[in-house]
């Protein structure tokens, strides 16, 4: 039998979580550090787990405070559709919406469009947090996502939509190509300096070139140079070291002022596929559409230079 006494302390480990300490948490609630305290130590003692790790200087979710917060996260999320699905007057966006980013793309396109919206919206709470790998919203209490690349995984609670596509050419930095010269057809790559995409297993990622027709072919190439991450392949040839593959979106301000050049363009082609999701149960509440609809309208085609 359901016990009213379960969802007591629920907000106010919510709260603590994400502000990161008693004292914001109490500022948030308009309460006392203690009665925030001592509303935590109820909390873990009713549950039999230590939820948050505490030291001198920060505080912390131990494992056991992951798992549960999700679910709080979860059931507060729930409550609140319900109430606002009971008051269908109710058209403005308020409230928690929690949005998972790509590292790279969210970081250098994303938050561009999201954060100007936000601050038209006082009164949306976004949760953001980046990641590259799957999730699947609705079981990590995510309202929206946004990835590169195939989301055949993703249920049919989920509702998704292609944004764009990437577009992938080389690109290096003049004073790489002062010192090696351009390459001006693809076998010329074989005597320059390139830099690959690599895992920590060793494998290295293809390049992705255009045929005489256009239609996409991959490549695999032997690298002077590899590394494990967007940003860096990029802080690698800007710093001179070689040729690299990437996606449009991520060299739009280097090759304004200059410090990248396109090389062989004719070799670029589309890459992967840019593609925003939401749980599909969630997308009536006006918190989620109007963000859905900001990401749509901020990430067409035309703002991220794709095909």
């Amino acid at each position: 039998m359901f016990s009213s006494e379960r969802l007591k302390g629920i907000d106010v480990f919510v709260c603590v979580s994400d502000h990161g300490s008693f004292t914001a948490a109490a500022e948030k609630m308009n309460l006392t550090a203690s009665a925030i305290s001592k509303s935590i130590a109820r909390l873990e003692k009713r549950l039999g787990v230590r939820l948050f790790q505490r030291t001198t200087r920060r505080l912390s979710l131990t494992d056991a405070g992951v798992a549960f917060y999700r679910t709080c996260t979860g059931v507060l999320a729930d409550l609140e559709e319900a109430e606002l699905l009971l008051h269908v007057e109710n058209t403005e966006a308020r409230g928690r919406v929690r949005i998972d980013l790509p590292s790279a793309l969210g970081r250098a396109q994303v938050l561009p469009v999201l954060l100007p919206f936000l601050q038209a919206h006082p009164l949306l709470l976004a949760h953001f947090t980046f990641g590259d790998g799957f999730i699947e919203p609705f079981e990590e209490g995510v309202d929206i996502v946004v990835r590169i690349g195939g989301t055949n995984a993703w249920p049919e609670t989920v509702g998704q939509r292609v944004l764009a596509h990437e577009w992938h050419s080389l690109y290096a930095s003049p004073v790489y190509l002062s010192r090696h010269g351009t390459p001006l057809s693809e076998h010329d790559l074989e005597h320059h300096q390139c830099i690959a995409y690599g895992w920590v297993d060793g494998r290295t990622s293809p390049w992705n070139f255009a045929d005489e027709q256009g239609a996409p072919r991959r490549r695999q190439i032997t690298p002077q140079l590899v590394v494990g991450n967007g940003d860096g392949l990029l802080m690698a040839a800007l710093a001179g070291c070689g040729i690299v593959q990437l996606p449009s979106w991520m060299v739009q301000q280097p090759l304004q002022e200059g410090t990248l050049v396109e090389v062989l363009p004719h070799l670029a082609t589309q890459g992967a596929a840019i593609t925003l999701g939401w749980v599909k149960s969630r997308q009536a509440l006006p918190k989620v559409r109007v963000v859905l609809e900001a990401l749509v309208a901020g990430l067409g085609k035309q703002q991220l230079q794709v095909i």
